[in-house]
């Protein structure tokens, strides 16, 4: 550089001079910054000249970078999948410059706007996974017909067919086979449509349980939205027990732990973390920590999306009852297929003996002079009745009603705020003695509001702020800003902050934003966090280790249970802002202001301190010990309106209710008797109060001889939780348990019954769930154990009335086969009362509400009988009245009505199909006289009894051939339904007489 002017001789330095200097400065800085972004593009080195005046380097373009739709998302998906930072890093730059790419950003997240999500969904695909299609209707008639009886009655009918036609020709030829043959299929469709319907509902509510809400931030603020939702780019908030919605990478976040058992098999939980690993796979679990991740991958270019796309949740699993009923079922049909094979060997004898004869009174079988098509028919016929007592025999009805009870009942209780992801919850929960029950959110409303705060040993007024030292208002605000999973965003200056995260940090955050004039990002600016300890149920505290920028020096935060804090401190703050000693005296009296806050039934939060006053930045530890009392903070949480009503339901019904909570001993009691799960008399030294680890230090044997008298369990860990469960399961207790942390889910699991928060419960509690309840409410839990009992009682019922018309159907024909060498039921017949049986009458006994009775008597427990004492009373009563209405209609009906053989088949026909009619009436109550309370509500009830007489009028007027049957007058259909109704005065008598026990 050339410069052809003059220095002046004196004074101070020329503009010339200070122009030469800033360029000279700029061609130095310049060059510098060539020298940093040079780049060898050359394969010859030595060709390269190395000086100033020459250097290489390599500029990318604006244009040039990668954009949103130059990203392949199979690509992207492999190299998450795989774990390959190499690739992640020379593909797409690393997390960050893949977070430019993405048009997203890490504090704000996408847009989220229409179009935004639009174009995402476009380039990337929606986060849904292609499930296997559906069983369809013809699978489901296929299915029936492959019913080994069903199959045989086919076989029959085929052959009678053929012979009928062969012998009378088409016109009068096919009424045998023909009518046997409808009414298979009818039973076919019937039971088809059914099952159909029923495989429907069942896929609405796996549908339903898979879509789980997920926190993401989008255009800077946190929105709840479902995880079917979720976009590529997204940024998703995640805390331990939340499911890993996609596939993604790591952002920021404090001691993040993943569960990826159910992709790896591995039960280790492995660290995820920004320099070695920041790779999330969906359906993996959050097991510690807290953090964000930017969302890579969706739906099928997930590897938790092509498993669970070759997967089909099969919710019509085998519940343990419709075990026993298979056991029943397999011992009735035994049964029947004996008094079949004796019925036809009997029918088969009388025949070639000859002493059967036809409609003219001649002897149907005369040796070599009876043609062979008249022979087989005959065959056929016998065949035919023999196999349709297995069908009437066998009751098939009763998985059918068990399915039919579920699916109504399941459909029901989603309306009253509970789903159902386990079958067998539902009649399991009819035979609960015990509810294991959460505190926070379950029996109270779970919104928490700071009512009382407390520095040192003064209690700080509304406008106590005001006086307190700044000192300690600084320290409060540093203390709860950084020691904190939840988040404050304010869209501008005017607007009110809007607050998210767990109810104890909105309550928390709200009061320091509110009252202690909170700027949480500026806190967050003036300090680093370098560590976290994220709270958990056994420790009941949280903690940071920060870096202060303007102070250089280290702050421990600890924020927590008050009375696990205070143990932590040997100091206190005043609201002056001196630090004062804590000696015995001072402890004590702290101790004091903690348990009247309690017997207020607040939860008490501490917040503690600790600085470093060298300056070390190599400590990496937070003490938990020599600590500064900064402050505490009460809690109000209010009960729940109803649960003091649920919890006396609950006592009346025998079920006993035991509150388990991680507060201390005296908030516990003070909510207890809000509840009323104690009495006020009832101190903290009785037996009915206890602490977690007062109670796993109990020997087994104490334990066992103390839990039935425990009602509130304080300060509880996880472990306790078990421990209860098991000592109870022990005991013979049926026990339900309530949880929703991801440290409920062993005590979940091990219960009888899991019963998970729809709000506030993590995935890991509702994936160790049997229902979840969706209002988070203790009195849908009550609501779910009258649902339960009321599936009981239904089944209950209908297998009464099944076993009845079981017993009289075997009889009947049995007696009038060996006694006529012919059965007065005909095939298509006892396929229509097998109709109504499985069918019609499993839908109207299985669609019964629950009633407050229910909630009056002793719960079932474990072992109880299905048939109880109760229901053989009523069976065999109901049975030998029918048995001898029926058998003195078939010895001596022709002459009581003057009648021919074919009308008094069709009297005894009718007889025994409205005995079932008038006796479903009586199986609606299993012990109360009044057989009517209530029906006018049932009204699929109703419309079934109507049906079924309709359908029966028809059968006996207008389809005689079909039937088999004559058409009766006024004074026979009169008859008929006088007989038949003789069942409910009988059935009134049947429950006057008293039943011993209620025990088979």
């Amino acid at each position: 550089m050339h410069e052809n002017e003059h220095e002046p001789e004196s004074g101070s330095p020329s503009k010339s001079h200070k122009r030469r200097w800033r360029l000279a400065f700029t061609a130095i800085s310049f060059t510098m910054a060539l020298r940093l972004l040079r780049k060898t593009v050359l394969e010859n080195k030595a060709n390269v000249l190395r000086s100033l005046s020459y250097v290489t380097i390599d500029v990318r373009l604006g244009n040039e970078r990668l954009s949103f739709l130059d990203v392949d998302p199979k690509a992207l998906a492999n190299v998450v999948r795989s774990k390959n930072n190499e690739s992640l890093v020379s593909q797409y730059g690393g997390v960050k410059e893949l977070v430019r790419t993405l048009e997203t950003d890490v504090k704000n997240g996408i847009t989220g706007t229409d179009a935004d999500l639009i174009r995402r969904k476009t380039a990337f695909a929606a986060n849904e996974y292609q499930k296997p299609p559906a069983k369809g209707f013809l699978t489901f008639v296929i299915d029936a017909f492959k019913d080994t009886v069903i199959i045989i009655l086919l076989a029959c009918a085929l052959l009678s067919l053929g012979l009928g036609i062969k012998q009378h020709g088409w016109k009068d030829g096919w009424f045998d086979g023909g009518s046997i043959i409808l009414a298979v299929f009818l039973v076919v469709v019937v039971s088809a449509v059914s099952n159909f319907n029923q495989s429907r509902q069942f896929q609405k509510l796996s549908a339903k349980s898979s879509d789980i809400s997920v926190e993401v931030v989008r255009d800077g603020r946190r929105h709840p939205i479902s995880i079917f939702d979720i976009v590529v780019g997204d940024v998703v908030c995640l805390k331990i027990g939340d499911q890993i919605p996609a596939d993604g990478l790591f952002l920021e976040g404090h001691s993040l732990k993943l569960d990826e058992s159910s992709m790896t098999g591995e039960s280790d939980h492995v660290e995820i973390n920004a320099a070695g690993n920041p790779f999330m796979l969906s359906g993996t679990k959050v097991a510690d920590g807290f953090g964000t991740m930017l969302v890579t991958s969706v739906g099928m270019n997930t590897a938790w999306g092509e498993m669970m796309s070759s997967i089909n949740r099969d919710l019509d699993e085998e519940t343990p009852l419709q075990a026993r009923l298979e056991k029943m079922t397999s011992f009735i049909g035994k049964a029947g297929l004996s008094v079949a094979a004796i019925v036809l060997v009997i029918l088969m004898i009388r025949y070639f003996t000859g002493h059967t004869t036809d409609e003219k009174g001649l002897r149907e079988f005369n040796g070599s002079k009876t043609k062979f098509d008249d022979i087989m028919n005959a065959v056929i016929g016998i065949v035919a009745a023999a196999v349709t007592i297995v069908v009437v025999a066998i009751p098939e009805g009763l998985p059918l009603a068990v399915t039919l009870t579920l699916a109504y009942s399941m459909k029901r209780m989603m309306k009253d705020n509970a789903m159902v992801r386990n079958l067998s919850a539902c009649e399991t929960m009819g035979s609960a003695t015990t509810i294991c029950t959460d505190k926070t959110g379950t029996l109270t409303l779970n919104e928490m509001k700071v009512t009382e705060a407390w520095i040192g040993k003064e209690t700080l007024s509304e406008d106590g702020v005001s006086k307190m030292s700044q000192t300690v208002i600084n320290l409060l605000q540093e203390s709860i800003g950084l020691n904190t999973a939840g988040s404050v965003y304010k869209p501008s200056s005017e607007s009110a902050p809007e607050i998210s995260g767990s109810p104890t940090e909105k309550a928390i955050l709200s009061w320091a934003v509110f009252s202690l004039g909170l700027d949480i990002d500026e806190v967050k600016k003036q300090c680093e966090i370098i560590q976290v300890e994220a709270f958990n149920s056994e420790k009941k505290r949280s903690g940071v280790l920060a870096w202060r920028n303007h102070e250089k020096t280290l702050q421990t935060h600890w924020k927590g249970a008050a009375e696990m804090v205070l143990a932590m401190c040997s100091n206190y703050y005043d609201k002056d802002g001196i630090i004062r000693a804590i000696n015995n005296e001072e402890r004590r009296c702290i101790e004091t202001i903690i348990q009247n806050m309690a017997a207020k039934s607040l939860r008490c939060i501490a917040f503690a301190h600790k600085k470093y006053e060298e300056e070390n930045g190599e400590v990496q530890k937070l003490e938990e010990s020599g600590l500064t009392l900064l402050g505490l903070s009460g809690l109000k949480d209010p009960c729940r309106p109803g649960v003091r009503t649920a919890v006396d339901t609950c006592t009346a019904a025998g079920v006993s209710i035991k509150m388990i909570t991680g507060d201390n001993v005296h908030t516990a009691r003070a909510i207890a008797i809000d509840c009323g799960i104690l009495k006020p008399d009832e101190d903290v030294e009785s037996e009915a109060v206890v602490e977690g680890v007062q109670f796993s230090n109990y020997s087994p044997e104490e334990r066992k001889e103390r839990v039935e008298r425990i009602r509130v369990m304080a300060r509880s860990s996880p472990f306790d939780k078990l421990l209860m469960v098991q000592c109870l399961k022990q005991k013979g207790h049926v026990v339900a348990v309530t949880g929703d942390g991801t440290n409920d889910a062993p005590a979940l699991k091990e219960a009888d019954i899991g019963l998970s928060m729809g709000i506030q419960g993590t995935e890991v509690a509702k994936e160790s769930s049997d229902i979840v309840i969706l209002d988070d409410n203790f009195t849908s839990v009550v609501t779910v154990l009258r649902w339960g009992r009321c599936v009981y009682n239904n089944i209950q019922k209908f297998i009464q009335f099944q076993l009845t018309v079981n017993v009289v159907a075997l009889v009947i024909n049995f007696v009038a086969s060996v006694s006529f060498g012919k059965v007065p039921l005909t095939a298509v017949q006892l396929l229509w009362v097998n109709l109504i049986m499985d069918t019609l009458a499993a839908l109207a006994l299985a669609t019964e509400q629950p009633t407050n009775e229910l909630m009056e008597k002793p719960p079932v427990g474990r072992k109880e009988p299905l048939i109880t004492r109760v229901m053989w009373r009523n069976l065999i009563a109901h049975a030998l009245f029918q048995v001898a209405v029926l058998l003195t209609l078939q010895f001596k009906g022709k002459s009581i009505f003057g009648v021919d053989e074919k009308v008094k088949n069709t009297l005894i026909f009718n007889t025994f199909v409205l005995c079932q009619v008038f006796n479903e009436f009586n199986a609606r109550k299993l012990e109360k006289k009044n057989i009517f309370e209530g029906i006018q509500k049932n009204k699929l009830f109703l419309a079934i009894i109507g049906i079924t007489i309709l359908l029966q009028v028809l059968m006996v007027e207008f389809l005689k051939k079909f039937a088999s049957t004559e058409r009766l007058n006024w004074g026979q259909w009169v008859a008929s339904i006088g007989i038949a109704a003789l069942s409910w005065p009988i059935g009134w008598l049947v429950k006057c007489i008293p039943v011993s026990g209620n025990k088979v």
